[in-house]
């Protein structure tokens, strides 16, 4: 198992000025969803994952959440959007997209699948094993 998540520290550069610059749908999902664990698990901004940024990853349940745009229509940057979401689940992450419509008009629908998507990866990520002992359900 890879003990970093795949962590490219060539891409961090880049990543930081993603970061400070968010589009309006990414700092709306981070303030209202993703912020200070407000789902109750941790998710960070724009990490470096293999080849590729992420816009926002929880790495305890490798969870990839990615905010697509308008220029996410378009049939070359959709075919990317593929490979990326291949390399990542090769590299064992989900990955959920959401339109930036989607998130700006209805973000209480997205926290609901949020929090859905959280609840079953939980079952495969326990977040915190059962003390010893413990017979774990």
């Amino acid at each position: 198992m890879n003990t970093n998540n795949y962590y490219n520290k060539d891409l961090q550069p880049f990543a930081n000025k993603l970061r400070h610059n968010m589009t309006k749908a990414e700092a709306c999902l981070w303030k209202y969803a993703l912020r200070a664990s407000a789902l109750g698990v941790p998710f960070r901004r724009e990490r470096p994952i293999g080849r590729f940024i992420a816009d926002f990853v929880c790495l305890p349940l490798k969870l990839v959440i990615e905010v697509d745009g308008v220029t996410h229509l378009y049939k070359e940057t959709q075919e990317k959007d593929t490979q990326k979401d291949k390399e990542l689940k090769e590299l064992g992450f989900e990955v959920l997209r959401f339109q930036d419509s989607t998130i700006l008009t209805n973000i209480n629908f997205v926290i609901e699948i949020l929090k859905d998507k959280i609840e079953e990866l939980k079952m495969i990520h326990p977040l915190c094993p059962p003390p010893a002992g413990e017979i774990k359900d």
